[in-house]
């Protein structure tokens, strides 16, 4: 510090050095100079603020007391923390020149400390850039094709319309932000296979990483770690969704010109009584089909506590019941029960709306009349399916002399009541395993000579034929935007076929059941006549009897099915109604577009067109005709909310499963006020 001639010198040394004091300071008699030194850089400063010393806890600034003119003013300087703090200084800001727009820039933001702005890439430099030389270097290294041109030029381009628009910043997904969005597809995907939320943090994120290191390396694959994953925060992503996709729903159903609604009400693994409530609409030019609700009745279960779910979640969602065209239910008109007693209590409330009978229901009841010949035949063949398939031991064993005798098949089915479609399978099945239960079954059993019956197996061979049609039309029925038009078309094929089957078999012509017809190929023989006859008697019966769950009215919404074969004012159409129609049926494009598109997406295309008309068209459209989706909805309940899920809150998952309309995930992370919530 002896060689240090100057305070310019000094103040140099303290702001390009920061050491601590116990370096600098570290003789008594260094300290001292160095002490004096400052006492006079202040002196001579006139007052001015030289130094800070600064501690850990609070900053200190030297206490300058001048006692009188002339003398030197005195400083003190505290030091807890043996540090010089530097001596800051003020950082240099360059101005805008009118003629750097020669170069092509003009200032974005503040005027007194600007950025340099390209006019033509609108490339954003720092005010440190504000330099001609480097603007220039800019404009010929990125934009050599201009580099020639007059200021002019530029000037021009900036008074542009297209450049008076301010910048639009580039928004870029943080990681937080990209990670919260990966969660919540992850967690749809999860909600979509009913899977457990534990395959989240348990499968999934380590399977992405393995995958993301062996494809990329491991830098990347240490991001996955970011996606929460866990059981808690899938849950909570689950009904993020689910609440998305309900009040998509809601506005939906609250902008339609009405909607239909198909219930049901079943028991769940836990023993609580759920009910599920889908309803159709007209939404963008098609008709939906959607999960309106699922909840679970907390008391009894009875036909009030039914409606007043379904009405509370219309009163809370301020939905309409006026708009309500029909209910669709497994109870019919002359059944009295919880279903039948809700169903009553929301035609009171919506005084337009009908109700109908499942269609399904109805053609399962029709089906099981038959003559005590064939029944006996029926309870028969059952019984020896469930001796063998109620006994595991004896399932194994059939299973080894299957394989032993190289049979097609090496089990039974097991049949069920409820499970009707499973009938003509079972039947069907038994009769092509006969000669292994032959070998297989003890003779002690009481049913083992029924195997050795050729009247009980030709019996049993047509029952597998008629059931398995039956299976056909019933699986025909089912589905979505199934409309009443398509069960009563398939219903009048049916009965067609009935009449056309029990002909031939009084001509004992069996060509129309298979399995019948090469049995009797197969033993060269015919059948007899009490087998005929009560062939035949079965199927006029059963002709009957579908004519009694089916009956044949007349129709006056026939012109919904086929508009272009109309010649007569339909009874149903007012006059107005009727001249929309004409104008409809003459309009050629109409015609082209009736014959691509379904029936439900026809007639919505025409609302804009042909209101009057087309909305007529589309109410009678909405009724639902059979209770698959609820059948459907409960078979995938009970995949969802196993034995070892009982305490699982079913209804966001169903919301999800069960609905067509896909969540905005994006709308949902923009909600969030932290977009990386920790589980």
């Amino acid at each position: 510090f002896q060689h240090i001639c100057d305070t310019q010198c000094l103040t140099m040394f303290c702001t390009t050095n920061t050491l601590p004091m116990d370096l600098l300071l570290k003789q008594g008699s260094l300290k001292q100079e160095v002490e004096s030194f400052c006492y006079q850089i202040v002196s001579e400063s006139n007052d001015q603020k030289v130094g800070i010393l600064q501690s850990e806890d609070e900053q200190l600034q030297p206490s300058v007391s001048k006692k009188s003119e002339g003398e030197l003013s005195r400083v003190k300087f505290i030091s807890n923390s043996n540090k010089i703090t530097t001596f800051s200084k003020k950082p240099k800001r360059r101005k805008y020149d009118e003629s750097y727009l020669s170069f092509g820039f003009t200032y974005f933001g503040n005027r007194d400390a600007p950025h340099a702005q390209c006019v033509l890439c609108k490339k954003i430099l720092s005010n440190s850039s504000l330099a001609p030389s480097k603007l220039r270097r800019h404009l010929e290294t990125k934009h050599a094709a201009y580099k020639d041109k007059d200021i002019s030029f530029f000037k021009q381009h900036l008074d542009s319309p297209e450049n008076n628009k301010p910048p639009t910043p580039k928004i870029v997904n943080t990681d937080n932000e990209s990670a919260t969005e990966a969660s919540y597809n992850v967690s749809y995907h999860i909600a979509l296979s009913g899977e457990a939320h534990t395959i989240g943090e348990l499968l999934i994120k380590p399977c992405a990483k393995d995958v993301v290191m062996r494809m990329f390396d491991e830098q990347y694959s240490k991001k996955i770690d970011a996606v929460q994953l866990s059981n808690s925060t899938v849950a909570r992503r689950i009904k993020d969704l689910a609440a998305d996709i309900e009040e998509e729903l809601v506005c939906r159903l609250k902008i339609c010109d009405g909607f239909s609604l198909q219930l049901d009400e079943s028991a769940d693994v836990s023993g609580l009584a759920v009910l599920l409530v889908f309803v159709r609409y007209r939404f963008n030019k098609s008709i939906e089909e959607d999960l309106l609700l699922c909840e679970s009745l907390q008391s009894n279960a009875t036909g009030e506590e039914i409606f007043n779910c379904i009405n509370s979640f219309m009163q809370k969602h301020e939905i309409e019941w006026e708009k309500c065209v029909d209910v669709c239910s497994d109870a019919s008109r002359a059944m009295d029960g919880k279903i039948a007693e809700a169903v009553t209590l929301i035609k009171y409330v919506a005084p337009e709306s009908t109700s109908s009978h499942c269609l399904l229901y109805r053609h399962a009841l029709a089906v099981k009349i038959m003559p005590a010949s064939l029944k006996n035949v029926l309870d028969q063949a059952v019984q020896i399916i469930n001796y063998i398939k109620a006994r595991p031991h004896q399932s194994r064993l059939l299973k080894i002399l299957c394989e032993e005798m190289g049979a097609q098949h090496t089990a039974l089915l097991l049949n069920t009541e409820v499970r009707w479609l499973s009938r003509g399978k079972v039947l069907v099945r038994l009769f092509e395993l006969r000669r292994e239960l032959l070998v297989f079954m003890d003779s002690a059993f009481r049913l083992s000579d029924c195997l050795t019956n050729s009247s009980w197996l030709l019996r049993l061979a047509y029952l597998a034929d008629i059931f398995t049609k039956l299976n056909e039309v019933n699986l025909s029925m089912q589905g979505k935007n199934v409309t009443v038009f398509t069960v009563f078309d398939k219903m009048s094929s049916l009965l067609r076929k009935l009449e056309f089957w029990a002909s031939s078999v009084e001509e004992e012509n069996f060509d129309c059941f298979p399995t019948l017809s090469d049995f009797l190929t197969e033993i060269n023989s015919t059948v007899d006549k009490d087998t005929c006859s009560a062939i035949v008697q079965h199927l006029r019966g059963l002709r009957s009897t579908l004519l009694k769950y089916f009956p044949v009215t007349n129709d006056n919404n026939t012109w919904v099915r086929n508009p272009f074969t109309v010649t007569v004012k339909p009874v149903s159409l007012v006059a107005r109604d009727y001249e929309s129609l004409i104008d409809l049926t003459s309009d050629s494009q109409v015609k082209q577009n009736f014959s691509e598109l379904s029936l439900n997406d026809f007639w919505s295309s025409l609302i804009q067109e042909y209101p009057s008309i087309a909305r007529r068209a589309v109410r009678v459209l909405l009724p639902f005709a059979t209770m698959h989706l609820c059948e459907t909805g409960f078979s995938y309940y009970a995949a969802t909310k196993t034995k070892y899920r009982k305490r699982l809150d079913a209804a966001p998952h169903m919301r999800i499963r069960l609905s067509n309309i896909t969540p905005n995930i994006k709308r949902i992370c923009d909600k969030k006020t932290q977009k990386h919530c920790s589980h």
